[in-house]
């Protein structure tokens, strides 16, 4: 019996759609960007894909979230592989050559365990989208998780779902899963593919 476990898993959520997207398609020796670092869950599993001979690029806006990423990566020796930074993901361009990355990582709303009143907005996070687009290899990919609703509203996510049916689908295939029959707002995963 073949095909997918998805509908099997327990505890299936965005985080663990995103981290079986990413974990098909990152390979050892990959140049990967987590463009909001969070506490560094992601940065550390790119980190443990991409291996000793990948790179993975982290930035985050709050010092917080710097700081822990750079604690999480040396509690499992990642430190040579990843480089932290204090930046917005808008300005994701200054770290990478056009058609250089492999996977980009975003997770859209607020620091995990920080204040929810500090929050991607949708101007800033559709330029890094836009931005991280250009710097994806042909056969790269992006993964999205949107959180939404609290203080960040459903702005952010209107306008970002809406700015994604606008991509020529010649160039990008755009994934949307949604967790149609939960409540509170489910996270959604996105899931982009720049064509070959």
């Amino acid at each position: 019996m073949g095909g997918t476990t998805y509908g099997r898993e327990r505890g299936i959520n965005a985080l663990s759609l995103a981290h079986k997207f990413i974990k098909e398609n990152v390979k050892p020796g990959d140049f990967c960007i987590d463009a909001t670092a969070g506490r560094g869950k992601d940065t550390a599993f790119l980190c443990s894909l991409a291996g000793e001979t990948g790179r993975v690029v982290a930035l985050d806006i709050q010092q917080d979230a710097v700081e822990s990423t750079q604690r999480l990566l040396e509690e499992k020796g990642f430190t040579q592989t990843a480089s932290v930074f204090l930046d917005s993901h808008a300005n994701i361009k200054a770290y990478a050559a056009p058609e250089s990355v492999d996977c980009i990582v975003f997770n859209f709303g607020w620091l995990p365990g920080g204040s929810h009143d500090i929050f991607t907005a949708a101007d800033t996070s559709i330029e890094a989208i836009k931005c991280g687009l250009e710097l994806l290899k042909p056969g790269g990919v992006m993964s999205l998780c949107i959180y939404y609703g609290r203080n960040n509203g459903y702005g952010e996510r209107d306008a970002i779902l809406e700015y994604l049916k606008t991509l020529n689908y010649s160039l990008y295939t755009v994934i949307v899963h949604n967790f149609w029959n939960r409540v509170n707002d489910p996270a959604i995963p996105v899931f982009i593919i720049k064509q070959l």
